[in-house]
């Protein structure tokens, strides 16, 4: 029998003992028919995890996070489930490093990345090419012959109702984008001069804090395009405000993608920002975006061919 039908088994069987109590109760007190059952209430995401069985070690990572609560709430959410299996793929010891109490907000933010908000079935899984997951980074699906995979994790069943959402279950645990924005620019190999800058500015510390931010990142090449000493005079201690409001004035407050840069948004340093649609893609400030949507676990990177100098 499939863990499918086996849920479904499990959910019935529990909705006949519920409403066969609650009727026997009601009879009891006021004397009406046991026959006069009263419908149970679907099992929620969590209740349907526990008894299906399957998904011991996401369980007890939702409650080592903190999660168990909130995933049992109103919803609606759309949660996709890794099996034991899926987590008995990871290397080994990740699980258990990952259920120490120091690990919470790292456990946490891995599996909201396998929620979204809604009740969304398996055709509307489908039918788009990413979602918006919890955790506020995008999960990217993608559909072929072989079936239907979110960020390369097979969906092996769809459409497993819940009273406050519905689960798909997965065969290999999603993992979001862990390093902040400068350590992704850091591992790019390409920004040095951005972020000799922004040390030089004071701003690596509000550059790793929580966020969200969308950072507009000129390359080194995109440095060297300045006037010969320019970088050199704004790396000078004297300089210092005026290369932080340079750096502020390429990052905007929220996790903003490319398909979503509109308008002119305000900028931390406090000034608006010009985007533009062309024909080859999206434009900040007059500057080209070479590369978009480079995740990273406190926002998101567009890389730009130009730097930025507010007027």
């Amino acid at each position: 029998m499939s863990t499918k039908t086996t849920l479904v088994a499990i959910v019935m069987a529990g909705a006949v003992t519920l409403c066969g109590t609650a009727a026997a109760q009601c009879g009891a007190s006021a004397g009406h028919s046991p026959s006069k059952a009263v419908s149970a209430k679907k099992p929620n995401v969590v209740e349907t995890a526990v008894a299906a069985g399957s998904f011991k070690t996401l369980v007890a990572a939702v409650k080592a996070a903190g999660l168990a609560d909130a995933l049992q709430g109103d919803g609606p959410f759309t949660v996709f489930a890794p099996t034991d299996e899926a987590f008995a793929k990871l290397p080994k010891g990740t699980v258990e490093k990952l259920l120490e109490p120091g690990q919470k907000a790292n456990l946490a933010a891995i599996l909201t990345y396998h929620v979204v908000p809604g009740n969304l079935d398996a055709k509307h899984v489908a039918s788009r090419s990413y979602f918006t997951s919890l955790n506020g980074q995008r999960v990217d699906i993608k559909v072929d012959d072989h079936g239907v995979q979110i960020d390369g994790a097979n969906i092996v069943k769809t459409d497993i109702k819940c009273g406050n959402g519905t689960i798909h279950v997965i065969d290999t645990v999603i993992l979001p984008a862990a390093k902040n924005v400068v350590e992704t620019a850091a591992g790019a190999g390409k920004f040095n001069t951005l972020i000799a800058a922004a040390k030089a500015a004071g701003l690596v510390g509000a550059l790793t804090g929580d966020g969200p931010l969308t950072v507009f990142a000129p390359t080194d090449a995109a440095f060297a395009k300045l006037p010969a000493g320019t970088v050199e005079s704004l790396l000078q201690p004297e300089n210092r405000d005026k290369l932080a409001t340079i750096l502020k004035y390429h990052v905007v407050a929220g996790r903003v993608y490319a398909d979503g840069v509109k308008g002119s948004p305000s900028t931390l340093a406090g000034l608006p920002v010009a985007t533009a649609r062309t024909a080859s893609g999206v434009q900040v400030g007059g500057a080209n975006v070479v590369a978009a949507d480079l995740e990273a676990s406190n926002g998101v990177i567009h890389v730009i061919d130009s730097v930025l100098l507010p007027e």
